[in-house]
């Protein structure tokens, strides 16, 4: 059985194992603890299993550049599971738990950087839908954005830009 909850003190090290495992180096690990180092973490969850942690999910700040206004979002990434348990839902809880607790917590919209066929089943829309577009030089299709409030991004197009932290992955 798998439990998802929030990261609390001590998990550190498994998180930053699964996420090199996942990744199969240290790249996103390393952007793991840059986050953390710079308390620029929003939500972070884990997933475990048999007593341990084998899968990761973090959210952090965005911020949508539009005419006349900047709007504060998160963007999501890294998830991460243990090669032994990818493709068992773990992956789904973590993201699905990160929204509605996200949702819950009262943001309005959250962006990510991924594979084009796997996020849309969360509900996530080609941010260009939107009038929006990355900071990164990405391919329209892979960046996608979920309203966590009906509207909140009516009207509003313009660039998301990451935390610095994110410009060395």
């Amino acid at each position: 059985m798998i439990t998802v909850r929030p990261e609390t003190a001590g998990d550190e090290i498994s998180i930053r194992e699964v996420n090199e495992a996942a990744f199969a180096g240290p790249a996103e690990a390393d952007l793991v603890e840059k986050l953390r180092a710079a308390q620029a973490i929003t939500l972070s969850l884990v997933a475990v299993g048999g007593g341990r942690v084998v899968g990761h999910v973090l959210f952090s700040p965005v911020s949508l550049e539009s005419p006349g206004a900047n709007l504060a979002g998160l963007g999501l990434g890294p998830v991460a599971v243990l090669p032994d348990f990818q493709r068992k839902g773990i992956g789904c809880s973590l993201i699905e738990a990160g929204i509605a607790q996200l949702r819950w917590d009262g943001h309005i919209y959250v962006v990510v950087l991924g594979h084009p066929d796997y996020y849309p089943r969360f509900g996530f829309l080609p941010a260009s839908k939107f009038g929006i577009k990355c900071q990164y030089d990405a391919p329209p299709e892979a960046f996608t954005v979920i309203e966590l409030r009906e509207g909140a991004l009516a009207g509003c197009t313009g660039i998301v830009n990451y935390r610095p932290e994110f410009n060395e992955v």
